[in-house]
């Protein structure tokens, strides 16, 4: 018996390092009944594995740390993945919806950091995202803005799924650098 409880001790902390979790919100509400007040917890937590893939998941339940891992179960069933350029930031601006929640994502520079608010910033951190520049417009209900936020994401696509879909090499769809420094050099000899 003390042999099959150390293999899954040992099976959670294989898991652990693979997906780190971060808890966005704790709401707890409370039914008035004959005894007095029953109270109940909402969890919601934001599970990614800081490598481009990332899920949310919310739980219920009479004590915190009960709510809190059934949410982190149901994160883990939802993830999704997200194609990063460069493993660091988003490869195109996007918007996403949910309900009233909007929120604009746009790519920045190396050194930038995550620039975002409360739940998207939680998103971005566990999907592993360091330069993005986001902004929420409209609910500011965390549900809603993750929502909103993985809505965008997964309109996220590479130049190697757009080059893909549209048939081509993925050299005829990034614009070519090298041309447009060059064009320019000769226009000044022109003038």
């Amino acid at each position: 018996m003390a042999r099959d409880d150390n293999r899954g001790g040992r099976r959670e902390r294989d898991e652990a390092p693979e997906f780190a979790d971060r808890l966005v919100a704790i709401n707890r509400v409370s039914k008035t009944v004959k005894g007095g007040k029953r109270f109940g917890f909402a969890a919601l937590v934001v599970v990614g594995d800081q490598k481009g893939r990332v899920g949310f998941g919310k739980g219920k339940a009479k004590e915190v740390p009960e709510a809190i891992r059934k949410a982190t179960e149901q994160a883990k069933r939802q993830m999704i993945r997200v194609p990063l350029r460069e493993g660091r930031t988003l490869h195109h601006d996007v918007e996403g919806r949910h309900g009233a929640g909007k929120v604009v994502m746009r790519t920045a520079p190396t050194g930038t950091g995550i620039i975002a608010g409360g739940p998207m910033r939680a998103v971005f951190e566990m999907l592993g995202v360091q330069d993005v520049v986001a902004k929420s417009i409209g609910s500011q209900n965390p549900y809603n803005m993750i929502r909103a936020t993985l809505d965008g994401l997964t309109k996220e696509s590479s130049p190697r799924q757009v080059a893909q879909r549209r048939g081509k090499k993925v050299a005829d769809i990034l614009p070519k650098r090298d041309e447009a420094p060059a064009e320019s050099s000769q226009v000044a000899e022109e003038a």
